[in-house]
């Protein structure tokens, strides 16, 4: 019997998730075609791609990379369609022809397809932390009503998903408490007083994985921590105090679930994202990632370290402020991450010191105090008004 392939919209497919998804496709052909791709400003990635999976649509996200790329696809003969600007990333992250969407746009700009994509019942694979914590119930909702299927491709939260009960409704009888693995990052054993030299460079080099500039600065920060406990929070339904970090710096052990009874029930790998991306893209079965296996015989040793220790709420300030923001009004969860996309800019531009990302963070939050959002229109119009408010930190701290 011959399988009826599912078609795929990669969103953000040229960043590290974006090419990890298309080469997990590309070993299962029989499974999978591509069917639409999206990028923000990356013309030449983006062209190499369509010539080599030849999707029906490929977006960009303005007007001047879209005519770059549509010139080219039509110099290489290409049927795919080119198209540009967010209503069209939106349309195809709902278009009535895919199946799956991988959400992996970086930032709140892949919150608007991400809702399009649950609203029209997509299988929706969430790699943009963003969805959930500047969305939170107002997209856990969004989910519910358009009857899509949402499985997390963070390692974190995929781990933690592979470790509970498949019924959902099993789940708050259940948990003790959610327990996710943190690296550490770079900084983990530097001396927190010499934080405020480290150079963007140096806040990139993750030890155990290759991300993008954001993200592996975040992961320095552990902010990317705090934001996956906010989002843990809407995933799986628990209480904010039932969120637990560790330090694991092997990251070999992606996360864990402890269940009344206390036992453990975690989830082991290689740091390679293919792995949890298989895993949705094929859930509930199990198919070939192309991850390399653990080969137990060469561990050291499995360790831990708690987050509260000395010297790491030093080198981690900003850990705490998930819990913080989810137990502020709705919608704080939202000015917490903009300021900080604001602030990793700022940084990554040499416009303020490593050690200012948190003091943005925290005086940002302190500014802005939001209404509950009841729509999209408020989170874009909160978005933006926490982005001046951090953009003016800033500048206040760069003069």
């Amino acid at each position: 019997m011959t399988m009826e392939k599912k078609r795929v919209v990669v969103l953000g497919s040229t960043g590290s998730i974006g090419v990890n998804t298309l080469d997990v496709l590309e070993h299962h052909p029989e499974r999978f075609e591509v069917f639409a791709l999206t990028a923000s400003t990356s013309v030449d990635a983006m062209l190499k791609q369509c010539v080599r999976h030849k999707p029906e649509f490929a977006v960009m996200a303005s007007e001047e990379h879209g005519r770059l790329l549509e010139a080219q696809c039509r110099s290489a003969d290409l049927s795919t369609h080119v198209l540009w600007g967010t209503s069209a990333i939106e349309m195809v992250a709902g278009h009535e022809q895919a199946d799956t969407i991988m959400a992996a746009i970086v930032g709140a700009a892949g919150l608007a397809p991400c809702l399009a994509a649950a609203k029209s019942g997509k299988r929706l694979l969430l790699a943009n932390k963003e969805a959930l914590v500047v969305g939170g119930q107002l997209f856990m909702d969004t989910v519910a009503a358009g009857g899509a299927t949402l499985l997390p491709i963070d390692s974190e939260h995929s781990a933690v998903f592979q470790s509970l009960p498949q019924d959902p409704c099993d789940w708050p009888a259940r948990i003790d408490k959610i327990i996710l693995t943190a690296s550490g990052g770079p900084f983990r054993t530097r001396d927190p007083a010499t934080l405020s030299m480290v150079t963007p460079d140096e806040a990139c080099a993750h030890p155990n994985w290759v991300m993008g500039r954001k993200i592996s600065v975040d992961s320095a920060t552990m902010m990317n921590k705090a934001l996956e406990v906010i989002e843990a929070r809407f995933l799986f339904g628990v209480a904010p105090e039932q969120i637990q970090v560790v330090i694991h710096p092997q990251s070999v052990i992606h996360s864990m679930v402890q269940y009344i009874d206390h036992s453990v029930v975690a989830q082991l790998g290689t740091p390679d994202m293919r792995g949890p991306i298989a895993y949705g893209l094929s859930w509930p079965d199990r198919i070939k990632s192309g991850a390399t296996a653990l080969n137990f015989s060469s561990m050291a040793g499995l360790t831990f370290e708690e987050i509260t220790a000395e010297g790491h709420t030093l080198r981690f300030p900003g850990i705490g402020l998930a819990w913080a923001a989810l137990k502020a009004v709705p919608g704080t969860t939202a000015v917490l991450n903009a300021a900080n996309e604001v602030a990793v800019a700022a940084f990554l531009d040499r416009q303020i010191r490593y050690d200012q990302i948190h003091h943005i963070n925290l005086e940002t939050l302190n500014a802005v105090i939001p209404q509950a959002p009841t729509s999209l229109e408020d989170l874009l119009s909160l978005d933006q008004q926490t982005r001046a408010a951090a953009q003016t930190l800033v500048a206040r701290w760069c003069a």
